[in-house]
């Protein structure tokens, strides 16, 4: 397939390590997380695909806050809380692993 499409001049390619595409409307965003990304070259213009599972957001609104199992671990262990507890002051401090140790632990 691929020999057939370099035949009649089509290039594709795969985009590696690819960790986030958005996409930018006046009113929204579209996010695409570990996206798989190829760019096909055909008479000299470049087509993207994307493939994944995209979320909204409203153009503006905060993107949301991500806190890695690792955090919620580390926070737990040190405060002696459960990892509920521990992704809850995460929650509240914007993912600063000090302060919610601090917050648990006062």
């Amino acid at each position: 397939m691929n020999q057939m499409m370099r035949q009649l001049g089509i290039d594709v390619k795969e985009v590696e390590n690819v960790q986030e595409v958005i996409i930018r409307t006046p009113t929204q965003e579209i996010v695409f997380d570990k996206p798989e990304v190829t760019i096909m070259t055909a008479q000299g213009q470049k087509t993207y695909q994307v493939v994944g599972s995209p979320r909204t957001a409203a153009r503006g609104a905060p993107a949301p806050l991500l806190i890695p199992d690792e955090d919620v671990k580390l926070v737990a262990e040190q405060s002696g809380k459960t990892p509920a507890e521990a992704r809850t002051a995460l929650e509240a401090t914007k993912g600063d692993i000090a302060e919610a140790i601090l917050k648990l632990t006062t």
